[in-house]
């Protein structure tokens, strides 16, 4: 995977990926393991593409927007 530009991502959303005791970690590994999946540091939150298609923005404050159906939105914490 490209290296994501994550100086214009969310302060928040920084720490959220980088802690790794966070459940946001165990994506952005995900990101660097999966040669399917690729992001894109959009309006400060990061958009998540699997073959080409959005399936998930991950915004600091705001709760994770699923847009498609993927095993990587699995990953996100049943509440």
């Amino acid at each position: 995977m490209e290296s994501i530009d994550t100086s214009n991502m969310c302060s928040h959303l920084q720490k959220k990926l980088f802690d790794e005791e966070d459940e946001y970690h165990r994506i952005w590994q995900t990101l660097q393991d999966d040669p399917e999946l690729t992001a894109v540091v959009r309006s400060r939150q990061l958009h998540i593409y699997r073959n080409g298609k959005k399936v998930l923005v991950l915004a600091g404050k705001s709760a994770p927007k699923i847009i498609r159906e993927d095993r990587i939105c699995e990953m996100l914490a049943k509440e």
